[in-house]
């Protein structure tokens, strides 16, 4: 497994059980990380407070931990819309408000948990040498900011400043006991109450934030502007995040934002025409010969990377298999009495083999659904993509599972028949969706992989891959899915990006696609009836899909891969992304 894809799989982990922990402690079960950020739902919540920015992928486990903990008595303790009436609007300000607020929940530790007291406690510590090692101190407004930190907290928990630091900060610790004298011992005091403790805090903020402008102003006044002054506010406005900075060789995360358009039109997606939209047999756009040659290409490569296909179907099966009654065991010392045996009871009143059992079988009685994004970036990874995919059939199908194999692009770039029939009307704006959609069935639920195996093949077909309209996309395949009797249906839509069409991204905004899929997702999630799993191919789909896997198809694939994959279809893996 590659480095990258270590460091993905490590976050993903990490944040699977930050936030159990956060569902824990605040009972709020809609909690999950997605994307690298907090969510309630499908509302984002925000982390201000600098010494709870972490990394998953970087950061130890304690660090991470930590974070969660504060966020859960942030959750608990505090008032969002209360405090954000209070919120002052310099960033300075703002920055030693979110900090403070912060200070003030961490002090309502539950007395029986000395963990996450202690966790807090070398959080900030730890935040606060990488604070002073980084060189931020080094300048008069670094220094500032620094210490008011370290009094507060010192107050607040009534804990020795940091020892590492203590004489470094006596100066400035001296200079400000005046001004802030007053309001430190009202921060202990009125720690209960958000309002009152707000007063404080406030005059705290303004305190810092008027010394900071005088800095400032100082500085402009005698051309003497200091660059580390510059560099300190810079880290400060970026909230103390010390690590955006470093190399980052891990698997990145979709980028995506918000659509106007979208928005205003109150989620209603829209579609400028269906007229020349499809759904195709995929192997109806290949020639036989051709498939033919795929299919022996993509034997070849199965071949070359030497999978246990019995045991890939052994970990399916008890990721996905149910115990099903499969007739009776006969002759059991306990269990429901036979009565075809009572008369042994009294021919031989020592046996005891009178009994009968259910005899108990796994089953699988669920429908797989795999969906592939057939834009034209992953042709890149098209080939291994179509060894997992056709690996995963027939083990799936060994289980007693059925499978579908679908896909989705467009019959034409930049829009083609859609876009020049929007042209000839005029350009009517905010058209919505501007292309011809092409879904494409490789193979159906009702035939098995053995009848279907030539025609998966046609993955490896180059010029299918176009454009994608993944919203739509997983609207049919859910469809679909709902038509079938199965009593669990999963969906998993495998891709390497965002959607992405042109005629469209010009035509309305650049996240329309983005948020329709969003939007797609969460109503399917909601409603339930479906699971839908995100697959990413170098990319981390969280922003879109609440359970997902990052995958590095670089490599060669490995049973990890496969166990990793069958652990996430039985939902035994990043739970947290799987709450309602």
């Amino acid at each position: 497994m590659s480095s990258a894809q270590q460091k993905a799989r490590r976050q993903q982990r990490v944040e699977e059980l930050c936030a159990a922990t956060l569902r824990a402690l605040t009972g709020d079960r809609r909690l999950h990380y997605r994307g690298r950020r907090l969510y309630a739902g499908e509302r984002p919540l925000a982390m201000h407070a600098p010494h709870l920015r972490v990394d998953a992928g970087e950061s130890g486990f304690g660090d991470c931990r930590a974070a969660a903990d504060g966020m859960a008595l942030r959750l608990l303790h505090s008032d969002p819309a209360l405090h954000r009436s209070l919120c002052p609007a310099d960033p300075v300000e703002r920055l030693v408000f979110e900090l403070l607020e912060q200070l003030r929940v961490e002090t309502f530790v539950p007395a029986d948990m000395a963990g996450m007291a202690d966790n807090l406690h070398r959080r900030f510590e730890n935040w606060s040498l990488a604070f002073y090692r980084s060189g931020l101190t080094d300048s008069t407004l670094g220094m500032l900011l620094y210490t008011v930190a370290q009094m507060c907290w010192s107050r607040l928990t009534s804990l020795r400043v940091l020892e590492e630091t203590e004489d470094y900060i006596e100066s400035m610790r001296f200079s400000l006991a005046g001004e802030l004298g007053t309001h430190l011992a009202g921060l202990r005091r009125s720690r209960a109450e958000q309002r009152a403790f707000a007063v404080h805090a406030l005059a705290i903020a303004a305190i810092v934030g008027e010394r900071v402008r005088a800095e400032q102003a100082a500085a402009a006044d005698t051309d003497d502007s200091d660059e580390s002054d510059d560099e300190t506010l810079r880290e400060f406005a970026l909230l103390l995040d010390f690590d955006q900075d470093g190399d980052d060789d891990g698997i990145a995360a979709a980028t995506t934002g918000t659509s106007k358009v979208f928005d205003e039109a109150e989620h209603a997606y829209r579609v400028f025409t269906t007229r020349f939209d499809s759904e195709v047999a995929a192997a109806g756009l290949v020639r036989k010969a051709l498939l033919r040659e795929l299919r022996e290409r993509l034997d070849k490569r199965i071949a070359e990377q030497g999978l246990n296909l019995a045991r890939l179907a052994r970990m399916l099966g008890a990721a996905l298999a149910e115990p099903r009654h499969d007739g009776w065991l006969f002759g059991e010392e306990e269990g429901r009495v036979d009565g075809r045996r009572l008369a042994q009871l009294i021919s031989s009143p020592t046996e005891r083999r009178l009994f009968r059992q259910d005899r108990l079988r796994p089953h699988a009685d669920c429908v797989v659904a795999f969906l592939v994004d057939c834009s034209g970036s992953m042709k890149t990874h098209i080939e291994a993509v179509a060894v997992m995919l056709d690996v995963l059939l027939r083990a799936l199908e060994m289980t007693g599972a059925r499978t579908e194999l679908l896909g989705f692009t467009t019959s034409a770039w930049n829009g083609g028949r859609a876009w020049r029939e929007w042209l000839a009307q005029g350009r009517p704006p905010r058209p919505g969706r501007l292309n011809e959609v092409c879904h494409m069935v490789f193979k159906d639920a009702e035939r098995n992989w053995r009848r279907a195996r030539t025609d998966v093949a046609a993955l490896l077909k180059a010029d299918l891959f176009r454009e994608g309209i993944d919203g739509e996309a997983v609207d049919w395949a859910c469809n679909r899915l709902l038509a079938r009797g199965e009593r669990r249906r999963i969906l998993v839509v495998i891709s390497d990006g965002c959607p992405a069409d042109s005629a469209t991204g010009l035509a309305n905004d650049a996240f329309y696609l983005d948020n329709h899929l969003k939007d797609v997702v969460a109503r399917r999630t909601q409603q339930g009836a479906v699971e839908i799993i995100g697959l990413g191919v170098g990319l981390d789909l969280s922003p879109f899909y609440r359970r997902c896997l990052a995958t590095d198809m670089s490599q060669a694939l490995d049973n990890t891969l496969f166990f990793e994959i069958a652990q996430m279809l039985g939902g035994r893996l990043h739970g947290a992304r799987r709450n309602p």
